[in-house]
């Protein structure tokens, strides 16, 4: 978290924003400069995320009532003071005097449940740590998957502008070979139905872009209006290899920071219900008593103060907070069922999606070979224009699936990193040309 004094990004987006190194983990000491100028990769979306992104703030802020949780437990009931005085005002008053009582006593009781108290405090104070790494780990990688759909919505709609240009100078050449009675208008109609698809298809995918671009200010905490710029040369990975499962799968919890959180969110709520079961014991409290009558006679003593538990022996919040103890194991365990669960999903995903990449590329050049064959077709007579741009439209379909394929390899991998509470290395797979 930074200091107030560091230079807010999104402020002035022209100069370099530098955050100081020490605030993150994993990275040396020394200033992590973010110059907007140059433009950003996943790494540095996922730095500034961590800085600005404005729900980590408030999910920060969560930690300020825990420790005020643990200041609380730390506290002992105050002493209670009490004095009076009994004024004389009528009847015989012969020999009387002015009476007064003075007391002071102190709930001792308090003492019996004070260490667990402490204890849960603290505990919670830890796993509302954990629980802030565990958003700002989610926060940095979502962070880096919109970095990944805005490259791959950038190539795709980049495709699809390049195919819409063709088009629609072939479909003004066409219109002037109809007007030269060179064409039919039946050729004419088939280049401009492909000409309208295309620039469905280019507009939809730029409305995907627009779209993913705010999604990426959003995430960074970076004002809509401001055109947050990628660092050129990012390409998307066409394969990706895979760490070892067994690897993965062992000791993930202790390494997800999440089940470390539940776990001390466990240890938290048993002091607490250690301290619910300490409570049922009376309250008891011990005082000492200076008191003068209006006689003149003077007393000294103690008191002392006992609740007789007949009815309430705090069973109800015994039972409340042991109900709570089996809620919160009950989710631990179902959150590392679901974890290992997603492990072998984002594996099984990013295995399948390798086979599909590579099955797109290897169609590519099959259909890179039809569209030149079918032009040089159509320039020969030898097959009609529709045939051509169907073929053309084939093209640009798995051009564009490809890319899509890509995109949702990262994401699987970026699943897998999240799934399994690890950074991995391969994930900068986002490689300058």
């Amino acid at each position: 978290m930074l200091g107030q004094s560091e230079t807010r990004l999104g402020a002035g987006l022209d100069a370099p924003v530098r955050i100081p190194a020490t605030r993150f983990e994993h990275l040396p000491l020394g200033t992590l400069s973010l110059d907007p100028r140059i433009g950003i990769g996943p790494d540095e979306a996922a730095m500034i995320a961590l800085y600005s992104n404005p729900a980590l703030r408030a999910i920060r802020d969560r930690r300020g009532l825990a420790i005020a949780q643990v200041v609380q437990a730390g506290i002992l009931p105050n002493v209670a003071v009490s004095y009076s005085r009994d004024y004389v005002t009528g009847g015989n008053t012969t020999g009387t005097t002015t009476a007064y009582n003075l007391s002071a006593g102190w709930e001792f009781s308090a003492l019996i449940p004070f260490l667990p108290k402490q204890t849960a405090a603290r505990k919670n104070l830890a796993a509302v740590d954990l629980d802030i790494a565990w958003q700002e780990w989610q926060i940095a990688e979502n962070a880096r998957v919109a970095v990944y759909r805005v490259v791959a919505l950038d190539a795709q709609s980049g495709q699809a502008r390049e195919a819409n240009r063709g088009l629609q100078e072939s479909a003004d050449a066409m219109r002037k070979a109809v007007e030269a009675h060179e064409k039919t208008v039946l050729d004419l109609a088939a280049v401009e139905a492909s000409s309208q698809d295309s620039r469905a298809t280019m507009l939809s995918l730029e409305q995907d872009f627009e779209h993913q671009r705010l999604g990426l200010n959003k995430m960074l905490g970076i004002e809509p209006r401001t055109n947050v710029r990628l660092r050129a040369g990012l390409t998307l990975p066409m394969h990706l290899d895979l760490p070892d499962e067994r690897d993965l799968l062992s000791n993930i919890e202790s390494r997800r920071v999440d089940l470390l959180g539940l776990r001390k969110g466990y240890e938290s709520q048993d002091a607490t219900v250690r301290a619910a079961i300490l409570a049922q014991f009376p309250r008891m409290s011990a005082g000492f008593v200076r008191a003068k009558d209006n006689t003149n006679v003077q007393s000294s003593g103690f008191s002392v103060a006992i609740d007789v538990p007949i009815f309430d022996r705090n069973q109800g919040a015994i039972a409340t907070e042991r109900a709570t103890r089996q809620r919160l194991l009950d989710e631990y365990n179902q959150r590392v069922f679901e974890a290992r669960a997603d492990i072998a999903m984002a594996i099984a995903d990013i295995r399948s999606l390798d086979r599909q990449v590579a099955a797109a590329q290897e169609a590519l050049p099959v259909l890179e070979r039809l569209v030149d064959s079918a032009q040089k077709a159509r320039e020969q007579g030898n097959a009609d224009v529709l045939s051509y741009y169907i073929a053309r439209n084939s093209l640009l379909q798995k051009r564009i699936q490809l890319i899509k394929l890509q995109e949702q390899l990262l994401e699987a991998h970026t699943a897998l990193e999240i799934a399994s509470g690890r950074f991995l290395p391969s994930n900068a797979a986002m490689n300058l040309r």
